[in-house]
């Protein structure tokens, strides 16, 4: 079975956009599609009209939009803002973010919550609400046919001390899942593109990805194989 390798990037804003955009590029040379992450609060919060107008004009060459939280403005990335929210609480959350994206002509049916941590309630929130899937760290949850699709999410460490073992860590990792077959996600937080060396390792771990006959996806590409449910990149 063949892998997919979904990309998923998130800290998109006015600070970032450069190396969103330098990523992005990198991507389109490659044959990469990304799936953008995207906190409405980031561009609603007096944020530059440029940064969505960046991601409109990625969505209309082929990349993916997924929302990813909602108070997301500079919380600590220890925060899991949908991490344990019960369903109530989780929907009025989803309303108002959706309303916000809605305000940047930005329709979205898909979630990816921050830190990858979905709590049940949020899942009953999303469901009720009409989302199409949801990515949590180690599965995508096909909210429309109820299937699950297994594939635990790569990505680079937070902390600096180790950031050049997480690098090598990453590259292996992605490497080994995509001999395995099956599905591939590889995280990108676009503060991890301000150094060469995890910007270098997120390239390599695309290119050995593709190398291995992976195949660029999406998360709502992603999912519509049947097979990528029984399969876990580990």
């Amino acid at each position: 079975m063949s892998a997919r390798l979904v990309v998923s990037l998130s800290g998109i804003g006015i600070r970032t956009l450069h190396r969103c955009a330098e990523l992005a590029g990198e991507l389109d040379l490659r044959g990469v599609s990304l799936s953008l992450l995207f906190a409405p609060r980031l561009a609603g919060a007096g944020q530059h009209k440029v940064v969505v107008d960046w991601v409109r004009q990625r969505r209309v060459r082929g990349d993916a939009l997924l929302l990813h939280g909602f108070d997301l403005t500079d919380a600590p990335r220890r925060r899991a803002e949908f991490g344990s929210l019960p369903a109530h609480e989780a929907g009025l959350r989803l309303t108002a973010a959706r309303r916000l994206m809605g305000r940047h002509d930005l329709e979205v049916d898909a979630f990816a919550p921050p830190q990858w941590a979905v709590s049940p309630g949020t899942l009953t929130a999303l469901r009720r609400n009409e989302f199409a899937l949801c990515a949590d760290a180690t599965k995508i949850y096909d909210l429309r046919t109820d299937a699950v699709h297994k594939g635990r999410v790569h990505g680079l460490a937070a902390n600096e001390r180790v950031e050049t073992w997480s690098c090598f860590a990453l590259v292996l990792s992605v490497a080994r899942a995509a001999r395995r077959g099956g599905l591939v996600r590889l995280s990108v937080d676009a503060a991890d593109l301000a150094k060469p060396g995890p910007r270098r390792a997120i390239l390599d771990a695309i290119d050995i990805a593709t190398h291995h006959g992976a195949e660029s996806s999406t998360y709502q590409t992603a999912v519509v194989s049947p097979g990528v449910s029984t399969r876990t990149s580990v």
